[in-house]
């Protein structure tokens, strides 16, 4: 979108640290961009939340293997246990991890969501999808939306009441996922009487790069803006598509912005981040969602780029980056009141 444009100015705290992130080799293959990834991204997290952990007596975690189609999948279940609670239930929070649907895995966010799941008093269920390109579309997300139906059909395991809210999430190719799995949930008679309250798009992928309507690339500028952005590249956008092999971009399970209809779903919290390739596609997006009568609340992040708050988390921008996280997950419990 051309009036955004200055969303792509560099944040001057985070230009202290830009030269940290040179751009990836061309022909890198997946092997080393999971080794790199691993040991950044996954190291990174570690060290920013790994000092704030919860006490071990307030959760308890539980990795369920449940049988999906042809194969099986890891479920992290992360549950409160306050002090003096007694049979206490507990919204649910389903998570779907990032890296481009070929990278990450439940430790991805693991020590974010123990946080979480202690400071909001909410179950958590954290999908360890399998991973292109060894998996190809739509492995992962039928996986994601098996994982999902599973965290229903055992809410009670979970000590989780649905009534209490039912939120669906996930950051940047988790974005992608959770925006496909609620379209979908809001279409399968599976979910009658256990319809999903809420959705958190962190700084989401919701548009296939070769998939851009026509009657909206005047607004859809922003891949081509932040093209050699740090952290998340065209580059490195359409390697990672390349790798998940979508057959038809336009697809609307690789490109959900791109379905007929958003009425019905969810209220959606959504992050966006300014030096992204992907900021005008989730702002695009919680457009299209508005204009559909689903309640949206928008957080845009001027001047810093994808996953940001991952690997300069000590930035001003971080920090309010991870309280508007939190109030937003506080706004979809609350119902999504209108200000």
């Amino acid at each position: 979108m051309s009036q955004y444009r200055y969303l792509s100015d560099v944040d001057p705290e985070f230009a202290a640290f830009q030269s940290n992130f040179p751009p990836i080799p061309a022909d890198i293959d997946i092997k080393t961009m999971r080794s790199m990834y691993d040991a950044g991204s996954l190291a990174q997290a570690k060290s920013t939340w790994g000092q704030r952990l919860p006490p071990e007596s307030e959760y308890r975690i539980e990795d369920h293997r449940i049988p999906v189609t042809v194969g099986e999948i890891t479920l992290r279940c992360l549950i409160p246990t306050p002090q003096g609670a007694v049979d206490e239930e507990f919204p649910l929070f389903y998570w779907v991890h990032g890296g481009g649907c070929c990278m990450g895995t439940i430790d991805s966010d693991d020590y974010f969501l123990r946080i979480i799941c202690v400071e909001h008093r909410i179950s958590i269920v954290n999908v360890d999808y399998r991973l292109a390109p060894e998996f190809k579309f739509r492995v992962g997300l039928d996986d994601t939306y098996e994982g999902l139906k599973w965290a229903v059909s055992n809410a009670s395991l979970l000590s989780a009441s649905l009534p209490k809210g039912f939120i669906v999430g996930g950051m940047s190719s988790g974005g992608n996922l959770t925006a496909v799995i609620t379209h979908r949930a809001r279409d399968d008679p599976f979910f009658v009487g256990h319809k999903i309250t809420g959705q958190v798009l962190m700084i989401p992928t919701v548009l296939h790069p070769d998939a851009h309507p026509e009657e909206y690339k005047s607004e859809l500028l922003s891949v081509e803006q932040n093209r050699f952005a740090p952290l998340l590249s065209k580059a490195d956008l359409r390697r990672l598509y390349g790798w998940i092999g979508a057959p038809e971009p336009t697809d609307p399970e690789i490109s959900p912005l791109r379905y007929p209809s958003h009425r019905g779903l969810p209220p959606a919290y959504i992050q966006v981040c300014g030096l992204d390739p992907l900021r005008d596609e989730g702002l695009l997006y919680n457009k299209l969602l508005k204009d559909s009568g689903v309640k949206t609340k928008l957080e845009v992040y001027p001047g810093v780029p994808h996953t940001f708050h991952i690997f300069t988390p000590n930035i001003k921008q971080a920090a309010k980056f991870e309280k508007d996280f939190k109030d937003g997950l506080r706004w979809l419990l609350q119902g999504a009141p209108v200000p």
